[in-house]
């Protein structure tokens, strides 16, 4: 194994004494000299994850932690609001660009299927105010068809996301996004010029679009997730605090494109509407205009996906390279079925988390979206008018990306973060759906039918600064990059079952019923995150690939960082003894004996480009501090390799009280 496997770290500081409690006895039996003790800690733990004294963020008292966490924040924040007003005293709108760039770029694909997906909701108030013997009272219309709208598009975003989430992990993210967006583009046109020589041939061939459509929205899920994820990280070699700081936030704004989609397919619909009504979005409503409304709301898309697919051929060639990076390293040419199996003997707890929440969360989210109109005229009885539906609707819309937003902000928090963000947000919708259900005709027909309107927008806000955000990230998080894809597709696959049963259950029961049904849902998510989801805020997404390489070679016990510190294990794993091995001393040896293999690497490729030869490597290095250089040249062949080493150290351990030496841990490491 080589440290060029998973990344150096940004630089912790300077230490000009060399006297960090934590690593000095490592020092002695390393042979280091105090210079290059100093450097190797400014390597190997940046400041962002330790403090001076070489103590990880998570091992430190409550107190400490909470005063490390905070300051790290405010300097980051600070850097970035510098980084912000130097980019518009240069350029005004360089902040734009940027965010483009950055966010909305990436999440396209999840703006534009966010668009057509709750259309479906959006849309048929119109439909059935236009076509009532259709789409209401079902005298020209097949009932089942009807309802199979709301169905059929679910399932073939289960197709897709399985589907593709094998491809992006066999074929490539590239691969996988290019097939999304041609996917998309097509059922897009299917969409545009659906049409029967019935009404009901008409409903046919929507649902069919529809259920085409959902297998290219089905494979955006797992590749957006991992390709935002993986270029996060650069490419792939170099640990950043990009990475360990603002990863999730990369992730996450990429998936708050979604919630944007909604507000512009509502936004549309509006003017659509006015346009094509006379300038009028009262009731009755003309076929005609129904029919321009409906279709041209699909043509813009459409353009826009068009877009998409010329953006993913020729602009994100590389968007492959983490996998293939780790394909390489692990000698597996097509799909790492070893990976597959070892995921589920290691992880399998992990996808009952990912899984199971999910298909919680979206019994809530679904129901919630596709049952939108039905929800409004609650707070609206008696209202007749598409127009006044679609004006609250987009209030809830708006609530919504509140929450999307403030999960972005929230979901890189050491203190907050991932884990606590998923279970509150599941706890309170579980409140605020338990809390109408039981005195329904109070709030829903009595006084307090204000109060109910608030929480049925609560309950959107939390969904999104909770577990709809934070389901999308994790599934793909917590699993390594080989199989990321296909553990992410399997996830989101599980969840949109949910989203079926939703869109079945919903059909055949009333609204007072869904209020007694659903907030379990949100109680069961909350336990199974809690139990079996860890929590990998903070933590370096190198690091928990450093550790899948010990377990794909056999070595798990030979592993001693922190992806098993019990702050980034489940309750389970914890439970199972997986943390059992953390011992960061031992851990800080294998770490500069790993370097040691990437520097002679290096020196392996200097020394071949000096003769005239070329190296696949040589390009991932630029060069090692002198102090490093000098060390690994001075111990070369003649110092203990890292195994007698970390003998030594755990002998001295378990001599003394059995714990690691170094800083005082607490009582979360000592577990």
């Amino acid at each position: 194994m080589s440290v060029r496997d998973y990344g150096l770290q940004a630089p912790h500081g300077p230490n000009p004494q060399g006297q960090h409690v934590a690593t000095k006895d490592t020092y002695n039996e390393l042979h280091m000299h105090e210079g290059e003790a100093s450097v190797f800690q400014s390597l190997l733990k940046p400041d962002d994850m330790y403090d001076a004294e070489g103590v990880y963020w998570a091992d430190m008292p409550l107190g400490k932690r909470v005063n490390f966490v905070r300051k790290n924040d405010t300097a980051e924040a600070a850097r970035e609001l510098r980084s912000i007003g130097m980019m518009f005293k240069k350029d005004p709108l360089s902040p734009v660009g940027a965010y483009m760039r950055n966010m909305v770029i990436p999440g396209a694909g999840l703006l534009l299927e966010g668009y057509v997906l709750f259309s479906i909701g959006n849309i048929r108030p119109l439909l059935e105010a236009s076509f009532p013997a259709c789409w209401k009272d079902h005298t020209q219309c097949n009932v089942t068809w009807v309802h199979a709208i709301d169905y059929l598009e679910i399932i073939g975003i289960i197709v897709g996301q399985v589907l593709v989430g094998v491809i992006g992990d066999w074929l490539g993210r590239r691969w996988g996004l290019i097939q999304d967006a041609a996917i998309m583009f097509v059922g897009l046109l299917m969409l545009t010029a659906a049409w029967g020589v019935t009404q009901n041939g008409w409903v046919i061939c929507y649902v069919w679009s529809l259920f085409f459509y959902g297998i290219g929205v089905g494979g955006e899920y797992p590749m957006t997730a991992t390709s935002g994820m993986e270029n996060a990280v650069g490419s792939g070699k170099v640990s950043t605090k990009e990475d360990r700081l603002h990863r999730g936030r990369k992730v996450t704004s990429a998936f708050l494109m979604q919630g944007w989609g909604q507000f512009f397919n509502q936004v549309i619909l509006i003017l659509l509407l006015i346009i094509f009504h006379h300038g009028s979005g009262n009731p009755p409503y003309s076929k005609l205009a129904a029919q321009w409304t409906y279709r041209v709301s699909f043509a813009i898309p459409a353009v826009g996906t068009l877009w998409l697919v010329y953006f993913r051929i020729y602009k994100m060639r590389s968007a492959s390279k983490a996998l293939n990076a780790a394909k390489k390293k692990s000698k597996v040419t097509g799909y790492d079925t070893q990976s597959l199996k070892l995921t589920f003997t290691y992880f399998g707890p992990r996808i009952i988390a990912t899984a199971g929440a999910w298909f919680a969360n979206d019994v809530f989210f679904y129901g919630n979206k596709l049952f939108q109109n039905q929800f409004i005229a609650v707070l609206l009885p008696g209202n007749k008018s598409v127009m006044v539906g679609w004006l609250y609707n987009l209030i809830n819309v708006g609530v919504s990306l509140c929450g999307y937003y403030l999960a972005s902000f929230f979901i890189d928090n050491k203190l907050y973060g991932r884990k606590k963000m998923m279970i509150v947000g599941f706890m309170a919708d579980f409140i605020l759906f338990c809390v109408p259900a039981f005195k329904y005709d109070y709030f829903a027909t009595g006084p307090g039918i204000h109060a109910f309107q608030a929480m049925y927008f609560l309950s959107s806000f939390f969904n999104q600064f909770g577990p709809n955000s934070v389901t999308f990230l994790v599934a793909a998080e917590v699993f390594p990059t080989p199989i990321r894809a296909t553990a992410h597709g399997f996830s989101a696959a599980v969840g949109k079952m949910g989203a079926l049963l939703a869109a079945v259950l919903y059909n055949y029961i009333d609204t007072q019923t869904k209020f007694y049904v659903v907030p379990w849902f949100g109680l069961a998510g909350a336990i199974l995150t809690w139990a079996f989801l860890p929590d990998t805020t903070g933590l370096d997404l190198k690091e928990q690939e450093r550790r899948w390489t010990y377990i794909r070679a056999g070595r798990e016990e030979d592993y001693h960082g922190i992806a098993i510190h019990p702050k980034h294990l489940s309750v389970w794993e914890r439970f199972r003894g997986v943390g059992k091995h953390y011992k960061p001393t031992l851990d800080y040896a294998a770490k500069v004996e790993e370097m040691r293999g990437d520097w002679e690497a290096w020196e392996r490729a200097k020394n071949m480009e000096k003769a005239g030869f070329e190296d696949d490597h040589a390009w991932e290095h630029d060069g090692f501090d002198d102090h490093v250089s000098a060390y690994f040249n001075r111990t070369r062949g003649d110092t203990p390799t890292v195994t007698p080493v970390m003998n030594a150290m755990e002998k001295k351990m378990s001599s003394s009280d059995g714990t690691d030496e170094g800083p005082n841990l607490g009582p979360a490491a000592k577990n």
